[in-house]
This record gives structure tokens, C-alpha cells and sequence, in this order.
């Protein structure tokens, strides 16, 4: 079984997939149709036979909610009800900057890197979320 991670933005959608212990991001897809995004993480899921998916949950430094949370829940209650999969929540606080710095390395390019950093930051919010089951 996989676990799908989602990096869930107002633009973006950052995607990242497990195999075993180890996560590998997935493309971003645009959340401007919420159904075209809901058939995408169908398609997912049934490719990678997901069995789980791993939300990151928008919190503030100090562990209190943000504005995004409500929406984050949301999401999460959209894809329970219509993809009938279970949804738990990791916290992603910092990853979209870790992912940031780590592309930084790689990728000289900010527009490429623009692009990648939502499935980055969702295969480091898998890769903690895979790292504290084990």
C-alpha cells in the first residue's frame, strides 16, 4: 500500500508518493478546477494503489492554526467524502522553505524550481510523516 502526500495550495497542489519508506514527489497539479483535481488524485491513487493519504496541515510557528486550516480541512473532508480514502494530517511547517533550499541546489533556475517546490515540499511532509512510523 502507498500513501499519497498533498501539499495543498490555493494555486498549486503539490504531489508526492511512497514506495516502502521512501517518498518521491509526484507533478504539481493547478487548483483552479476542483474536479480536474479530484480526478487527478483518483487517476493517482489508482496507479499507485494509495491506500492513505498524508494531508499537510498549515500551522503557525507556535502550533496554533492558520488561516489556511479550515480550508485544509476542507480539502480533506471533500476528498474522505468523494474518494472514499482515508486522510490523516502531518505538520508541514517549514517545508515549502526546506524544499525551496534543497531545489536551490539543483536547480539554478527560479521558474523551473518555481514549479517543483509544491511536490517537493509534499515529499518532505511524506518523508517526516514516513520517518516518525517507522
Amino acid at each position: 500500500m502507498s500513501i499519497l502526500a498533498i501539499d495543498y495550495g490555493k494555486k498549486r497542489i503539490g504531489l508526492a508518493v511512497s514506495s516502502t519508506f521512501i517518498a518521491t514527489p509526484l507533478e504539481s497539479i493547478l487548483a483552479d478546477k476542483p474536479e480536474d483535481v479530484f480526478a487527478k488524485i483518483s487517476e493517482i491513487i489508482k496507479e499507485h494503489s494509495v491506500g492513505k493519504i498524508v494531508l499537510g496541515m498549515p500551522l503557525n510557528m507556535d502550533g496554533t492554526e492558520s488561516g489556511m486550516t479550515k480550508e485544509v480541512r476542507s480539502f480533506a473532508g471533500e476528498i474522505e467524502k468523494r474518494l472514499q480514502i482515508k486522510v490523516d494530517f502531518a505538520d508541514e511547517r517549514l517545508t515549502s522553505r526546506d524544499a525551496q533550499s534543497k531545489l536551490a541546489l539543483s536547480e539554478k533556475n527560479w521558474r523551473k524550481r518555481k514549479k517543483k517546490i509544491d511536490s517537493a515540499a509534499a515529499c518532505l511532509i511524506l518523508q517526516n510523516y514516513l520517518d516518525r512510523k517507522k
